[in-house]
């Protein structure tokens, strides 16, 4: 995405054209949408304005959409919804990015503005409905503010602590004429944070005292530049590197500095060394309830480990644990300042990283066996051979994820779409954004049945758009988080959680797409070449054994350690 002026042309322009200049403004080059006669003056600007428009089967979908685009590429995903029912089915996508700190724009339809305030037909007050889902939510009740609201819209998205932002649109504010409307709109600068130098000292000799210090990585305003630098910094400070829970793709698995991935189902020995540490960086994230193991790593307020917490947002700083240190910048910037620290590390340190990447090496290789005819470590060593180091990995949440987060070792920046905030049906939707976005990249969505089923329906998108991702369906017939966790504590008593499912590969080829069903684990590889070979949309379901829940335990022992036996 670039950005510059639009050289518009002075004169009349009706308020859908000056949406479309504003979005041009500010480099979008693709939107996602559910169109509605809400916003038909939008739709008709769009039409001469050369931005991309990925029609999507439903609001959630294309919201998860922007929120991959904006995921992946770091400049905000845009989204269209008309009122009611469209922009409270847009919520579930909208929740994602601001848990995530994903920047996104989400336009609204709105009812006219005569009608404002008596229950029109589908009309909501998105000021007070959506201020818990967006840093900002705004209204445009005047089509010559619309450049203004819409730059603004921008620029909140992506400063401090990035995230969505919602402009509510009114019918007639959109059909209405400007009559000198600017001839040319120029987008609001995003200021980057740097460090100040009296920090990055205080640093320097915190690490320079360390024995046992531990980087963790998190949130967003990263690229791949910024990635390298804190590589180069880890291998040159000798210090050993943990990727927050779904922000794998900020550091190379095969470095010799990683340590592994920080949140639910943790290596206990990286956990450890974490516990133990004198000397936590948290670069970037917030170290919330996933990545922090349900906050057991530190103490909230005040972690036992000396903390030097660096965010892009000052009220994040101090917000759940007390720092030792804090600095208010954004990842990018801050990595290039690490070359300006100088480091001499104990020799102890050389020994420490290597016991602790080869623990993680360890941790990530999958076993190769388990119940039923398909087994699922064979599949994933599989694929992290054939796949190349820049595709692009979705999914939704369940349990099936486990066997991504663990055994997949990501390789390169922007290679990773996954909602921390545990959205499930965000998968398809996710790989539709990303082969948009990176069209000569494979992009390879997994999904439980159970998560497939929640926009599943975006196959659709997928194919009218010409898009070959490659969907991977684990179906074991149930919703298996639930289940595992129903079996633990109400052991035998299910309820709830069994689902009936189509056949998965009838169901892409009816969509025009290509299926593939693996009964065996043999018969995963031939599939997945064929799948890729078939060069459209393609499903692949594999059909696991209910006892396959997690990569170490069965249901059956899952059961057998409930709290009611």
């Amino acid at each position: 995405m670039t950005t510059g002026a639009n050289p518009g042309t002075t004169g009349a322009r009706t308020g859908g054209q000056l949406i479309v200049d504003a979005l041009q403004a500010n480099g979008v080059e693709r939107l996602y949408c559910v169109p509605g006669e809400s916003y038909l003056a939008v739709l008709d600007a769009l039409v001469d304005s050369g931005i991309g428009v990925t029609v999507c089967r439903q609001e959630g979908g294309a919201a998860m959409m922007a929120d991959a685009w904006g995921r992946l590429t770091g400049q905000p995903g845009v989204c269209f919804v008309t009122r009611g029912p469209g922009a409270t089915n847009a919520a579930a996508g909208l929740h994602i990015a601001r848990q995530d700190s994903i920047p996104m724009v989400l336009f609204i339809g709105q009812v006219q503005r005569d009608a404002r305030e008596r229950e029109a037909f589908q009309e909501v007050e998105y000021r007070r409905a959506f201020t818990e889902f967006a840093k900002w939510v705004g209204e445009i009740d005047d089509p010559a503010r619309i450049p203004e609201f819409v730059n603004r819209a921008f620029s909140v998205a992506q400063s401090g602590r990035p995230g969505p932002v919602v402009l509510a649109l009114p019918e007639d504010v959109l059909r209405e004429t400007v009559a000198n409307a600017p001839g040319a709109i120029d987008p609001n600068p995003v200021a980057a944070i740097h460090p100040g130098q009296p920090q990055l000292e205080e640093l320097a000799e915190r690490l320079a005292r360390a024995e046992r210090p531990v980087m963790i990585l998190g949130g967003t305003r990263w690229n791949s530049d910024a990635v390298g630098q804190v590589e180069r910094f880890a291998e040159r400070a000798q210090i050993p590197v943990g990727c927050s829970f779904r922000r794998q793709m900020l550091f190379d698995h095969l470095h010799p500095c990683y340590a592994g991935d920080v949140g639910i189902g943790i290596n206990p020995a990286l956990a450890d060394e974490i516990k133990n540490s004198d000397l936590v960086v948290l670069l970037g994230g917030r170290l919330s309830e996933m990545p922090s193991s349900g906050y057991t790593l530190l103490d909230v307020p005040f972690p036992r480990q000396p903390l030097v917490h660096i965010h892009p947002d000052p009220a994040e700083l101090g917000r759940v644990y007390r720092p030792s240190l804090a600095i208010n910048a954004d990842p990018a910037s801050f990595a290039r300042a690490l070359s300006s620290i100088d480091t001499d590390p104990s020799p102890t340190r050389a020994d420490r990283i290597a016991r602790m990447h080869q623990s993680y090496l360890d941790w990530s290789t999958p076993p190769q066996t388990g119940p039923g005819d398909v087994h699922m470590g064979p599949v994933i060593d599989w694929l992290r051979q054939r796949l190349p180091a820049d595709a692009i990995l979705t999914n939704g949440a369940g349990n099936y994820a486990t066997w991504v987060h663990r055994y997949v070792r990501f390789r390169q920046f922007a290679t990773q779409a996954a909602p921390a905030s545990g959205s499930m049906g965000y998968g398809v939707p996710a790989a539709v954004a990303a082969k948009q976005a990176f069209p000569d990249r494979t992009v390879v969505a997994f999904a439980g049945d159970g998560c497939f089923m929640m926009h599943g329906q975006e196959f659709a998108t997928a194919i009218q758009h010409g898009l070959p991702i490659v969907v991977i369906v684990v179906n074991n017939s149930m919703y298996g988080t639930i289940r595992m966790h129903q079996e633990r504590d109400y052991p035998g008593r299910v309820s709830a959680t069994a689902l009936t499912n189509p056949d998965f590969a009838s169901l892409a080829r009816a969509y025009g797409g290509h299926g593939e069903t693996v009964l065996t684990t043999a018969e995963f590889e031939p599939a997945f070449e064929r799948a890729v070979a078939a060069d459209i949309p393609a499903i692949i379901e594999i059909k696991l054994d209910p006892e396959a829940i997690t990569p170490t335990r069965t249901m059956s022992q899952i059961r057998g350690t409930g709290v009611n036996n």
